[in-house]
């Protein structure tokens, strides 16, 4: 997807839109940098100032983060996820293990009871991945495929409302998952899914629910007590 001159009406909002679509559509994901800023200017044709003032309204809006000296990246998806990434990034771990637990849980039973087919085929294959991820040793990876299996899971209860909401916590709960993993996979922190998507499978909803409750709290492992 590339970036257009806009019209010269209403040009920072035409701007704004440009880059907002840039991150909504997962060209540019959660914790990638930004083209710098004389590129978008060249890019888009217009001024600086206006390019400038775009990125500020975006920051504002909890999309991007600016870090001077570094440049800028994407913080989130939407505006939404972005208020919800700082309302809640310094909250307490197992808060937001009891948040997890209570969604998960709940999307899991409704997995079992509406997955199709085709569901189970993903998760079967993000299950694959997230091995495969592990077995590389690259943290960053297997965070981005656990994450992935979660949602697959929560898409998979059919619930809409239950899903956007999830999906608005992702980019938090990766953030979480990354401070969990730390820069090295280890033998210890390894947790194996397969019980629950087999759960799914077999329609037993209150299999599904317990594996999925539990994970989020054996991710507590290491942090101090008095995150409680």
């Amino acid at each position: 997807m590339s970036l257009t001159s806009p019209r010269r009406s209403g040009l920072t909002d035409q701007v704004i839109a440009q880059l907002r679509n840039q991150i909504t559509s997962g060209e540019w994901p959660v914790g990638s940098r930004i083209p710098t800023e004389p590129a978008l200017v060249e890019q888009l044709g217009v001024a600086r100032n206006t390019v400038r003032e775009a990125v500020r309204a975006l920051a504002h809006n909890g999309l991007l983060d600016i870090r001077q000296g570094s440049g800028t990246y994407v913080l989130a998806t939407s505006e939404l996820a972005g208020v919800m990434h700082r309302r809640f990034a310094d909250a307490s771990p197992r808060h937001i293990a009891e948040v997890r637990s209570t969604l998960e849980s709940s999307a899991a039973r409704m997995a079992a009871e509406r997955r199709t087919e085709r569901d189970l085929k993903q998760l079967d294959a993000l299950l694959a991945r997230r091995e495969e991820a592990w077995a590389t040793g690259d943290a960053e990876r297997f965070v981005a495929v656990d994450a992935t299996f979660h949602l697959a899971v929560v898409a998979a209860s059919h619930n809409d409302v239950l899903s956007e909401l999830y999906a608005d916590l992702g980019d938090l709960l990766r953030d979480w998952l990354r401070d969990d993993v730390g820069g090295e996979l280890r033998p210890e922190n390894h947790m194996d899914h397969a019980r629950l998507v087999e759960a799914i499978r077999a329609g037993d909803g209150d299999a599904a629910a317990a594996e999925a409750a539990r994970y989020p709290f054996l991710c507590l492992r290491g942090r101090p007590a008095a995150d409680g």
